[in-house]
């Protein structure tokens, strides 16, 4: 066995791997998958900046309520890189709470509630 580490990516393909073989009989709660994701957005901004609200979305993904807000303030463009969700209450409740009372599209901790 080798004493490399493994590469984020591969990792994660491994673990989403073996998740699928265990099917829907194993599921993770929403609140860990929560704040895995905002352990790894805070990792991400560590390397470097995130990218703007505007290339985010050309990519594919879509925004929240607040990023959409976020987007067309009159903002310098370092500022148009901030994670709204480090300040947003859906991410206090997806953290905390199973089955959180939080609704809207683009959001991710609504997708981690999701069943």
């Amino acid at each position: 066995m080798s004493d490399r580490p493994i590469p984020d990516d591969e990792l994660f393909g491994q673990l989403a791997h073996e998740s699928e073989a265990l099917g829907e009989a194993v599921r993770s709660p929403s609140r860990l998958k929560s704040r895995v994701y905002s352990a790894l957005v805070r990792r991400q901004q560590q390397s470097g900046s995130l990218l703007n609200l505007t290339e985010t979305r050309h990519a594919g993904h879509e925004l929240c309520v607040f990023e959409v807000l976020w987007e067309h303030l009159p903002l310098t463009t370092g500022a148009k890189c901030f994670n709204c969700c480090s300040i947003c209450h859906a991410r206090v409740l997806g953290e905390q709470v199973e089955h959180a009372p939080i609704f809207w599209g683009g959001c991710p901790y609504v997708a981690f509630q999701k069943k």
